[in-house]
């Protein structure tokens, strides 16, 4: 037997967390191949086998086992089953063609028929009374929605019971908190608990960024292959001005303060497991395009919780955007030990007075909240000034200086 034992992920990591077994318990595995998934308080990683063999699995998914637990075991001296799936080979991977790709991204439209499953006499009700589907709960075996749940629907308008529980249920879940959740409550409270944390709020008009994405988009997508969005403008102004005010990319330790001469900025990223923080290192040396495809690489990891120990560790400042679910405005909270992080939000149509007329333009605020142990006032509203001053100008963006000022060296 061969023991498949916890790995080390980390010198202040103890214990991890079993999401899920790849291979069942009894099943054959070849060698090298993924057996299970472990969640550590900081990045999920995969387990694989080191021999080829029958699996028997100790845990269940869910448990939380300790650094060098004995996750399975493995009977490299069983013979191999006639059933089993052959070991990968080298010219797997080359089989897949662009076209497969992108099926596998877009999953094909299901037809109506599909999406609702229901008796023929239900079906015939929702027809003629024209009556939304998904506000119906189905109480037929495998979801199919009966006679008396269309009724009971449209006796009851405009009321629907979470989870398909029957109307006027109280029932009460209890859900076992994950290791991502505890350390991302943890690192907030000591975020409140330790900094002295204020925000600085600004506006930026977002007419001259939109400008330029809607004019080169098309081309940018072309030549570098990946989408031209906001995040990569953000970046780059943080970038600049983190190079100017270089409080505001330090940090604390102990009674030393800590200068960082690169902008290795986080990115906040949701994932149904809760946030996470990736980094995308020196965006200073980086051109747009090699931003947005980090930007796309991370978040991909991040959703397929492929994102490692490495991707999460060492930023220097944050961006996070809470316009993406609709946020107006927010204080974000600072993501220890870095001194500050800077709040994207919705862009909303909005008056404004522009030399004495007033215009329509697309707005956004933004918040920089920060530690004012070390960034003054001063430092905190400057630098938020003069990212806003290189967003409003994307041509800044190239030099950090205004190119006629620049050809006049003035």
């Amino acid at each position: 037997m061969i023991e498949i034992k916890v790995p080390t992920v980390g010198e202040s990591i103890s214990e991890v967390t079993l999401l899920k077994w790849t291979k069942k318990d009894g099943e054959w595995v070849e060698r090298d191949e993924v057996i299970a998934e472990l969640e550590s308080e900081k990045a999920t990683f995969e387990v694989n086998a080191e021999k080829a063999g029958v699996l028997t699995t100790k845990w269940k998914e869910g448990d939380t086992l300790n650094i060098g637990d004995v996750l399975a075991e493995i009977d490299e001296t069983a013979a191999k089953p006639a059933t089993a799936a052959p070991a990968p080979v080298a010219e797997k991977p080359q089989a897949a063609t662009a076209p497969a790709k992108a099926a596998s991204a877009e999953p094909a439209p299901v037809t109506k028929a599909a999406e609702v499953k229901a008796t023929p006499v239900a079906s015939a009700i929702i027809a003629d009374k024209k009556v939304n589907p998904s506000a119906i709960t189905p109480s037929g075996v495998g979801g199919k929605i009966m006679k008396h749940d269309v009724l009971e629907a449209l006796n009851n308008p405009g009321r629907k019971s979470f989870d398909g529980d029957a109307l006027f249920s109280r029932n009460v879940r209890q859900e076992k908190m994950s290791n991502l959740r505890k350390t991302i409550s943890r690192r907030l409270v000591e975020a409140k608990n330790t900094t002295a944390m204020l925000t600085t709020f600004n506006e930026v008009d977002m007419t001259r960024v939109m400008e330029v994405r809607k004019q080169y988009k098309d081309k940018f997508k072309e030549v570098h292959g990946v989408n031209l969005g906001f995040m990569s403008f953000f970046a780059k102004a943080c970038a600049i001005a983190l190079g100017e005010w270089p409080s505001v990319n330090a940090y604390i330790d102990g009674d030393q303060l800590i200068y960082h001469d690169y902008a290795d900025i986080s990115i906040a990223v949701s994932t149904p497991r809760g946030l996470t923080v990736p980094v995308i290192r020196s965006v200073e040396s980086l051109g747009m395009a090699e931003i947005e495809r980090k930007v796309v690489e991370l978040a991909g990891k991040a959703r397929d919780s492929k994102l490692t120990a490495e991707d999460l560790q060492g930023g220097t400042f944050t961006i996070t955007n809470g316009g993406v679910f609709g946020s107006l405005m927010s204080t974000p909270i600072i993501n220890i030990p870095q001194s500050a992080i800077l709040g994207m939000h919705k862009i909303q149509d909005r008056p404004m007075a522009i030399n004495g007329q007033v215009v329509i333009r697309p707005m956004m605020y933004i918040a920089l909240s920060y530690d004012h142990r070390i960034v003054d006032g001063r430092e905190s509203v400057s630098f938020l000034v003069r990212v806003k001053e290189l967003l409003e100008n994307p041509e800044l963006l190239l030099f950090g200086k205004d190119p006629v000022k620049t050809l006049l060296e003035v």
